[in-house]
């Protein structure tokens, strides 16, 4: 299998049966996972911040790295392989609050609130979300299953699957291996 490795406000797409999309310790960024389940068509994005009004040159420079022009190029790149929207699972993940935990700047929150509007603008539905809480994770996604893992800091990698939703609190999930 080979392992395509998203980057900090960075995205990929495959088609390609033998690759797994995978990104690193997410803290306050989401990992937004969209997988086609006929054309067995993937993509995961890494964004870092909500809106790209905040630093337009920046948004131009690196779009992945905001939410509103990140997840739009997601979708785009997705469908440019052949993937289509009624036939998308998507999962996002990630929106923790790692390193304010008082709570001042909220950027996790900020994120996933972005995030969620965007794809309800667009009429897209969220099939699984693992966001919130204190801790990174790390989060797979298989092209050729669709299967979804996260694995966080003192707990066994867990499979999130497509029906499932929760917030803040470890997952009682199904167990990946």
């Amino acid at each position: 299998m080979a392992q395509q490795v998203v980057g900090i406000a960075d995205c990929k797409v495959s088609r390609d049966p033998a690759d797994q999309l995978v990104t690193y310790a997410l803290g306050s960024c989401i990992a937004v996972m969209v997988w086609d389940q006929a054309s067995k068509t993937g993509g995961m994005l890494h964004f870092m911040l909500p809106e790209s009004g905040l630093d337009k040159k920046k948004a131009e420079q690196t779009p992945y790295m905001f939410a509103d022009t990140g997840v739009p190029l997601l979708f785009q790149r997705v469908y440019g392989l052949g993937g289509q929207k009624r036939n998308l699972i998507v999962r996002i993940a990630g929106g923790a609050q790692v390193m304010d935990s008082g709570g001042v700047f909220n950027i996790g929150k900020r994120n996933h609130l972005a995030v969620k509007k965007l794809l309800w603008k667009e009429g897209v539905l969220v099939h699984a979300e693992n966001v919130g809480g204190m801790v990174s994770r790390t989060v797979r996604m298989d092209l050729v299953t669709g299967r979804m893992t996260i694995r966080e800091p003192g707990v066994p990698e867990y499979e999130v699957p497509a029906r499932m939703a929760f917030k803040a609190e470890r997952p009682t999930a199904v167990p990946a291996g």
